[in-house]
């Protein structure tokens, strides 16, 4: 093996090489994990995702009845032109409670959230923004359900700088149809949200 000052010369530029194409590699993987969490923060983004949101709730009703609910929540895009995508984004309820009606319990699918985004591809002066339509389907089971059909508007907005996410959601949603013996609704949905994106 040749231990001569050119061998060693090109020994060490090969390592250097390496060296650089190796963190090169690392940074570009970095920085697209930054980039998915930073979409998946986004609730209008071009990504098919499918988040679990987890909500316990206690207090219900005369016997302090407590409900546990798992929110699964597909968002699914779709470009329809070359400077608007339609983002469905679909909020299905899976319900177990105890005592929210007296001395029972009930588990079972709730009612659809079904919301629609018409999105520009584009920020706006850094905004994100999505409106649309908003509809209430009657798919729970047993006691699960309003028994009612509803729609209404719904409309979200955010902004990302700095690995930071800050926006809101909101909808509000009357019934025009279902069951006579079931209550109107006439409902309000406020959601804030903060989140932040670690750089590595």
């Amino acid at each position: 093996m040749s231990n001569s000052p050119l061998a060693i010369f090109f020994a060490a530029r090969l390592a250097l090489a390496s060296s650089i194409s190796s963190r090169t590699a690392i940074a570009a993987a970095q920085d697209a994990d930054a980039d998915l969490a930073q979409q998946l923060s986004n609730p209008v983004a071009s990504l098919i995702s499918v988040p679990f949101q987890y909500n316990w709730n206690q207090g219900y009703g005369d016997q302090d009845g407590t409900q546990n609910l798992i929110n699964i929540q597909p968002v699914i895009p779709f470009s329809i032109s070359d400077d608007w995508n339609l983002i469905s984004r679909t909020i299905l309820p899976v319900i177990w409670q105890n005592d929210v009606l007296p001395d029972s319990s009930q588990a079972g699918i709730g009612d659809i959230t079904q919301s629609l985004f018409f999105s520009p591809k584009e920020p706006w002066n850094g905004i994100i923004w999505g409106v649309g339509p908003v509809f209430y389907l009657p798919t729970g089971t047993d006691d699960l359900s309003a028994g009612k059909w509803g729609a209404g508007p719904t409309a979200v907005v955010l902004t990302q700088k700095n690995g930071w996410t800050v926006g809101a959601l909101a909808n509000h949603i009357w019934s025009f149809a279902g069951k006579d013996d079931k209550a109107d609704i006439s409902s309000t949905f406020l959601q804030p949200f903060l989140s932040y994106t670690t750089p590595d």
